[in-house]
């Protein structure tokens, strides 16, 4: 008879990999070694240009860009169309104005200029809190324990060291990763109007978030939550139709002689995708090749929680590792905020994944039971 399985170290139930087989196990465990020995392929990623000695944040041209956003707020605040605003902006800094994708959507200028110069920064450190808080209380209940709430709230203020710089307010990545997150906190089966809501707030600041709501139709429709997965499909088509209406409004005050973007086709591979959420996160004060490691054990520890939460979070991480690997620039690589907010909240389930995984990996396997047959 088999020994039985130890109990949990951290969470409050086994973890994923407690009732894997041998084989599968094994398998398993060579599949986070290589994810591991892939994450110091961000030591070969170029530093990228025009890092400012204050950047404390994920992007490398992240003060340009946010020059150009302010701006663009500034003259919305004056009066000006947007878009009429933004393709001033553009051109003035030299930027590509096609395709229609290098002009950002207006909801977040549009807003940010109706409130008065203080609110935003005092909204932006609300919406972190409410986030930070709405995770806390979800891993609360797979977290037992003090010891391991504590160490996973530093994780989660860890996480948000981005997404609390008041002069970050006008980045759209900012806003969107924490709309992201706690859409995906409050999500919960049957429960799920207001995470689609929120998560169309988030398509509408930054298109990049309609990742995120393909991987929750697919997850929804996968865990046989039909209505769930026709609420993001919805919500995907009233964003194309607003996307619709934004390329007709960007081809208003733009022309052929516009330059046109280099393209998005960065294919920087997984080592861009590292080292863009150890400069989203509280990672980035540690040297890359000890940070580059983490950065695949958190992905590790959301894959390891048995909770239909822990898939959807490892799948949006998956998603977002794709997309970086493939399309994101050097310059374009401050897409890693957008999983960023809660990400290293993974690290909590690592001692439970790794333990069970290994404890598996190395299980004896069944007795082979050989059948003679006895001549008389």
């Amino acid at each position: 008879m088999a020994p039985p399985a130890p109990l949990p170290l951290w969470l409050d139930s086994p973890s994923r990999f407690a009732a894997w087989r041998r084989p599968a196990a094994r398998i398993g465990l060579v599949l986070l070694l290589l994810l591991v020995a892939a994450s110091f392929l961000a030591l070969r990623v170029a530093e990228p240009a025009a890092l400012g000695a204050e950047a404390a944040t994920s992007a490398p041209s992240e003060q340009t860009d946010l020059a150009l956003y302010e701006k663009i707020v500034s003259a919305v605040k004056g009066g000006d169309n947007y878009y009429t605003a933004a393709a001033d902006a553009l051109r003035a800094g030299s930027y590509p104005l096609r395709p229609f994708l290098t002009f950002r959507l207006p909801a977040l200028a549009t807003v940010l200029a109706a409130l008065p110069g203080w609110a935003p920064r005092y909204l932006l450190w609300l919406l972190a809190f409410v986030t930070a808080l709405a995770w806390a209380l979800r891993l609360a209940a797979a977290l037992p324990r003090l010891a391991p709430r504590l160490v996973t709230s530093l994780l989660i203020a860890g996480s948000m060291l981005a997404f609390i710089q008041p002069g970050l307010v006008a980045f759209h990545e900012v806003w969107a990763g924490l709309l992201v997150a706690l859409s995906l906190a409050i999500r919960r089966p049957g429960h799920w109007v207001e995470a689609v809501a929120i998560g169309l707030a988030a398509m509408l600041i930054r298109e990049t978030a309609t990742l995120y709501a393909v991987v929750m139709a697919l997850a929804a429709w996968r865990e046989g939550e039909r209505r769930e997965a026709w609420g993001w499909g919805a919500a995907l088509l009233l964003f194309a139709a607003m996307l619709g209406f934004h390329a007709w409004a960007v081809a208003g005050v733009t022309g052929p002689n516009d330059p046109a973007s280099p393209g998005w086709m960065g294919l920087q591979g997984y080592g861009l995708f590292v080292k863009a959420v150890t400069l989203a996160t509280a990672l980035q004060l540690l040297p890359l090749a000890a940070a580059a490691p983490l950065v695949a054990l958190a992905m590790f520890g959301w894959a390891s929680w048995r909770d239909p939460l822990g898939t959807r979070m490892f799948g949006l991480l998956t998603a977002y590792a794709l997309a970086i690997g493939l399309f994101a620039r050097l310059d374009t690589f401050y897409w890693g905020l957008m999983p960023a907010p809660i990400f290293l909240a993974g690290l909590a389930f690592v001692p439970d994944g790794l333990r069970d995984l290994v404890r598996q990996s190395l299980a004896p396997g069944k007795p082979r039971i050989t059948v003679t047959r006895l001549a008389r």
